[in-house]
């Protein structure tokens, strides 16, 4: 088989394409024949050596789409032929072939191409579970995704769109609250602009948003407390450094902060979050 391996942190040119063997599953694993693989911003600081200590040499990619062509002993849940996601994998997905084991492998509706299901596991399992497993986000309530047009943005207006909630989304250029629109938002703000969460109250009633997903918490973690309603909860999916905040707006509402990684979800979650997805 073909797998792009890293031997070295640093940026793309340590990636290298080489011919490695195509492994075979043994219990409890599957082999799938890799059609696309998703390719994240998780992956980028994985390869640089961003998330800890990796046994090099590796092949990155966490999310992909395909067919299984083997399945070891004891493996009932898909069988070779099957189109299937992947929720991770044991080698790695930027490959022709990743071997799984059986609980990565998720079956993957008619209704998808395989480029679609290369895109469901990082960005709609962060939302969800920051939507409803964190923020426990419900209908009627008013959410901001502050930083819309992303990938994880995307999934979460689509999301929270199907729950019942009302969305506003921001993005920073045209093309991308364009995109928000498209997705669902009800309102969408240009994060470039000055005062523009001031906007926030009027489109409210007057009591601000329930909840805010935070894709850029050191630049907006400060100003997402003084838009919240009392009760109020943040959900931090990503920063790039130091913020200063006030800790009397989130006195004043009765505020939550939560912080969240994927590779923190506990295996049960986890399999409820591929269940809701797969309503």
């Amino acid at each position: 088989m073909k797998a792009i391996v890293v031997e070295n942190f640093g940026g793309p040119e340590v990636m290298k394409l080489l011919e490695k063997p195509t492994p075979a599953p043994e219990r409890g694993q599957v082999l799938v024949a890799v059609k696309a693989a998703g390719v994240n911003p998780v992956d980028t600081y994985i390869r640089a050596g961003g998330y800890g200590l990796r046994s090099m040499p590796f092949t990155p990619g966490l999310d992909g789409a395909g067919t299984v062509e083997a399945v070891g002993a004891g493996v009932s849940s898909v069988k070779p032929g099957d189109r299937v996601y992947l929720d991770g994998s044991l080698t790695g997905t930027y490959a022709t072939h990743a071997l799984c084991e059986s609980t990565q492998v998720h079956p993957l509706p008619a209704a998808l191409s395989f480029a679609q299901g290369a895109g469901i596991c990082v960005p709609y399992l962060t939302a969800a579970r920051a939507l409803f497993q964190k923020a426990l986000g419900k209908k009627g309530e008013w959410l901001l995704v502050h930083g819309g047009s992303g990938g994880v943005g995307t999934a979460t207006i689509q999301l929270a769109k199907a729950a019942g909630l009302n969305v506003i989304a921001t993005a920073g250029t045209n093309k991308g609250r364009e995109l928000c629109k498209k997705e669902g938002a009800l309102h969408v703000l240009d994060h470039e602009a000055p005062e523009y969460l001031n906007a926030i109250p009027k489109l409210t009633g007057g009591k601000g948003v329930d909840v805010i997903l935070e894709m850029l918490a050191n630049i907006n973690l400060g100003k997402d407390l003084t838009v919240l309603n009392k009760n109020g909860r943040v959900v931090v999916i990503g920063s790039r450094g130091a913020v200063e905040v006030n800790p009397r707006d989130a006195m004043v509402k009765d505020a939550v902060i939560l912080g969240m990684t994927l590779f923190n979800c506990p295996p049960e979650d986890r399999a409820a979050l591929h269940d809701l997805l797969a309503k």
